[in-house]
């Protein structure tokens, strides 16, 4: 009876030490949001996507994976004025020929494989869902002890969204929109 007692006390022990490691951190999604930037031959454009929910994982303080739901519905351009284009622009993103938030109006990034580069930044491979079509994504997040944040391109032909892509449509000229679009993200707990 005292060998089990000994047992049961030492298994609780070592649970408990492995509970307290593992830590789940939500996001607080409105005060995350994802900053976007989309050049074009003629200039560019800016603005927002804000989360619908998400978490990074932890185990003895050190990020060991994560999944985030981004809501495209709402994708929103930030240097333009209302009635100066802002809303045909934020309707044309939310199109078909664009993000299409009508039928996706979500997307996901879940992370595949996370590896430390330093005491508070890790090299990230992760699965991106837009429209349905997942494609690997590879970027360096850097974590506080409330906030991560992170910086990449993605590439919008590998999602299907074409409009006036030079690789797709070369003779298109000084209309041409760049494929790869800037995404900055600023992640609080």
């Amino acid at each position: 009876m005292k060998n089990f007692k000994t047992i049961a006390i030492a298994l609780v022990v070592a649970l408990t030490t492995l509970t307290a490691t593992a830590q789940d951190k939500k996001i607080n999604t409105s005060k995350s949001v994802i900053t976007w930037v989309g050049k074009k031959v003629t200039g560019q454009h800016s603005g927002t996507i804000n989360f619908k929910d998400g978490v990074l994982n932890f185990k003895g303080g050190k990020v060991t994976g994560g999944n985030f739901t981004v809501d495209m519905t709402s994708v929103a351009v930030t240097d333009l004025k209302a009635g100066e284009g802002k809303e045909k622009l934020e309707g044309h993103l939310k199109a078909d020929d664009f993000f299409g938030t009508d039928k996706f109006a979500t997307s996901k990034l879940v992370f595949k494989s996370v590896k430390a580069k330093s005491a508070n930044v890790y090299a990230v491979t992760a699965d991106l869902t837009i429209k349905g079509i997942t494609k690997p994504v590879t970027f360096d997040l850097t974590t506080t002890k409330n906030t991560a944040t992170t910086k990449f391109n993605i590439d919008r032909t590998k999602y299907g969204i074409e409009y006036n892509s030079k690789s797709i449509f070369a003779s298109i000229g000084d209309k041409a929109i760049y494929d790869e679009f800037e995404v900055t993200v600023n992640l609080q707990f």
